[in-house]
């Protein structure tokens, strides 16, 4: 309970665009970054001259958002770069991760951010899994099946603990997932058990995906973290109920608050391979997460249940 109230209220961040070190040279993807905290993200690390593909579905809201930072920006020396990435139709990613290695010889960060929640009861992916399930996890897993060599690659010649893949999830992870959080005799939701419940298992998720990728790339230099943004209204909220939405108005800050817990995730020196697989709290703090979900044994089954849905698409 108490790490729940110090998420409600959290202390101060520790990493904004006030002390963020220069970024140049540095190559970062950021998912579902043309809007919201993604946005936000985005903002902050073309202020200090890194390079940031927005990788989103939407062509026009990706330039509409790149010309609107570039425009908050004007002294940058970065570079803001359009990435088609469409995470609920798993036939397009492998064409997606290959544009960004056409185009690139390292990548230092990789921000799985995108997400979606409670959507409108029924709405699946393209291949037919249920919409947050599809998006939230197997269209981020997949894509960064797809990118774990360069990741691998780019840990060979950069600072130790730099290079990174970072989990966004929820506290929906720890409060909405039942226990175990992963049923796997209902993950087509034949037995359906509400929206609520779906976003939270999906969120827990991320988070069995982070340590298990750690648990995996145990000595390539990869760090693998997941972590709980805190309470933002922006368009992932615009499915939610009105009175719900109403409520969680109440406790929400400033979106570029959630910017700053993935900023830490991403960027702060004081993680090393000591927290490989670790939680972040908002507005930056590593702390612990529940523990079934970075249990290994159900990490190890979920992993592999998943790289069954995706193997036909790397």
């Amino acid at each position: 309970m108490g790490q729940q109230w110090s998420s409600v209220f959290p202390p101060p961040p520790r990493l904004t665009e006030e002390n963020l070190p220069d970024q140049k040279g540095k190559v970062f993807i950021i998912t579902g970054s043309s809007g919201g905290l993604g946005k936000q993200l985005a903002s902050i690390l073309y202020q200090h001259n890194a390079k940031v593909y927005v990788a989103v579905r939407s062509a026009a809201r990706a330039e509409q958002a790149i010309a609107e930072i570039k425009q908050q920006h004007p002294l940058s020396g970065g570079q803001l770069i359009y990435l088609h990435l469409d995470l609920a139709d798993l036939t397009t990613i492998r064409k997606s991760a290959e544009e960004f290695l056409s185009k690139e010889s390292r990548l230092d960060i990789l921000w799985n951010n995108a997400g979606v929640m409670v959507p409108p009861p029924g709405l699946t992916t393209v291949q037919g899994y249920e919409l947050q399930l599809g998006t939230n996890n197997l269209g981020h897993f997949l894509f960064t099946q797809l990118l774990q060599q360069i990741l691998k690659q780019t840990a060979k010649s950069a600072l130790p603990g730099s290079v990174r893949v970072i989990w966004v999830s929820s506290s929906a992870a720890e409060v909405l997932a039942p226990k175990p959080a992963i049923d796997f005799s209902n993950m087509n939701y034949q037995k359906d058990e509400g929206l609520w419940v779906k976003y939270g298992r999906s969120k827990a998720g991320s988070v069995l995906y982070a340590s298990e990728l750690a648990r995996r790339t145990e000595g390539e230099g990869i760090i693998s973290l997941s972590l709980n943004p805190g309470n933002y209204v922006t368009n992932l909220q615009k499915t939610m109920p009105k009175w719900q939405l109403m409520l969680f108005k109440l406790v929400a800050y400033n979106p570029k608050f959630g910017a700053y817990t993935e900023l830490f995730a991403g960027l702060h020196p004081d993680i090393t391979e000591a927290n490989n697989g670790g939680w972040i709290a908002p507005f930056g703090r590593l702390t612990s997460v529940r523990q079934d979900l970075t249990d290994p044994v159900l990490g190890k089954q979920y992993w592999e249940w998943s790289e069954d849905q995706v193997k036909q698409y790397m």
